[in-house]
């Protein structure tokens, strides 16, 4: 009866949050832009319990032409009994100006971010579900726009942002995920800002994705497909809120060491 709960929950929750991003009519900018996602995800396990988790994630925009953004993240994991995870860690990135609506400073900007994580599983028979809810404490470099060449930090922005994701995977040539498994993905992921500076940007963005997996061995797995990230900007242009539409394809290998 608990899973059917959480399932519930997920459903309303994605359902209410939606409904109030497509609620809001006011005049907006629309973008579009090609993405292509590389990553690459480590799972370290020091005991029955406790885990390292490092990740890097290479975007980029214009297929490879472009840099979108540079992420580096690492945390400590500490994995229940029954399948519930807890994490806390930090992220170093790097966002960089691009599309029609550019940021007014011509330089990337860096942003150190600690998260907060829990983790828990689901099944639905054959079908395998994954919830993760985070909160992020961000700190965004503010830049020196009237900076001549180099890159100025006037102050650093705090910003709060919630996330949660809904992730549903099917083996597709086994009836559970065990060695030599193809599979399919699919996962939705909603960002929701609060706190005193998140100002009319409460919806942060959506990510949708579409994946063919294949499952090697416990310690290695590999899965594209597709991905929609739609996106608002932090700072509105001419009073308006930009709204970006990104689509492309996202690459993971995702390893666990023993």
């Amino acid at each position: 009866m608990k899973h059917l709960h959480w399932r519930t929950f997920s459903i309303v929750l994605s359902a209410v949050l939606l409904t109030c991003f497509f609620a809001h009519g006011q005049n907006r900018l629309h973008t579009a832009n090609t993405i292509v996602w590389l990553n690459t995800f480590h799972t370290i396990n020091i005991s029955k319990h406790w885990a390292v988790l490092a990740e890097y994630q290479w975007r980029r925009t214009e297929g490879l032409k472009s840099w979108q953004q540079s992420l580096l993240r690492g945390g400590i994991q500490y994995k229940f009994n029954n399948g519930l995870s807890v994490l806390a860690g930090y992220g170093w990135i790097e966002t960089f100006p691009y599309g029609d609506y550019p940021p007014v400073a011509p330089q990337p900007f860096p942003e150190h971010r600690i998260y907060e994580q829990a983790i828990w599983n689901d099944n639905i028979g054959r079908l395998q579900l994954n919830h993760r809810g985070r909160l992020e404490q961000r700190f965004l470099g503010v830049l020196d726009p009237q900076s001549d060449g180099d890159r100025v930090i006037t102050r650093w922005n705090y910003l709060n942002r919630f996330r949660y994701q809904l992730r549903a995977t099917l083996p597709i040539n086994h009836p559970a995920m065990e060695d030599k498994t193809v599979y399919a993905a699919a996962f939705d992921e909603i960002f929701i800002g609060f706190g005193k500076n998140v100002n009319a940007n409460i919806f942060d963005q959506n990510r949708l994705g579409i994946l063919l997996g294949y499952k090697l061995n416990k310690r290695l797995s590999v899965e594209a497909g597709y991905l929609n990230q739609t996106l608002q900007q932090p700072q509105p242009v001419n009073g308006k809120p930009v709204f970006q539409a990104n689509n492309g394809f996202i690459l993971n290998l995702l390893c666990n060491w023993n």
